[in-house]
């Protein structure tokens, strides 16, 4: 039996996304352990969460709470992942790579939540 959150292309798209920012900050330094990989992280996997959290909500109004949350969780690994490049943590090349990802999911969540929106 599927959960109606596993149906949902962008929760299925954070989960890649979560496999990514685990894979990227596999290579810093032990420095950063602590630091931005443990930030880094914990945003990610807070998306998908969020999506999961949310789609258990009667409410139209609580299910976009949750959306809005993973959107910001979104916006803060965007920004993390722009610092660890400014710290030379990353390459150019690679927040590159990463950037249609984190927009794709960032457009699905805009759209999810006008969903939401409209049955409220």
């Amino acid at each position: 039996m599927d959960f109606s959150f596993e149906r949902l292309t962008v929760w299925q798209k954070s989960r890649t996304l979560v496999k990514e920012i685990y894979t990227i900050t596999a290579s810093f330094p032990d420095r950063e352990k602590y630091a931005i990989v443990d930030q880094l992280r914990r945003a990610a996997v807070s998306i998908p969460s969020n999506l999961a959290e949310g789609s258990g909500r009667i409410s139209p109004k609580e299910k976009i709470h949750f959306c809005e949350i993973a959107y910001g969780s979104l916006m803060e690994v965007m920004c993390q992942l722009i610092l660890s490049k400014d710290l030379g943590l990353i390459s150019e090349e690679c927040l590159k790579e990463i950037r249609p990802l984190i927009g794709d999911i960032g457009n699905m969540l805009g759209a999810y939540r006008r969903a939401m929106l409209k049955s409220l």
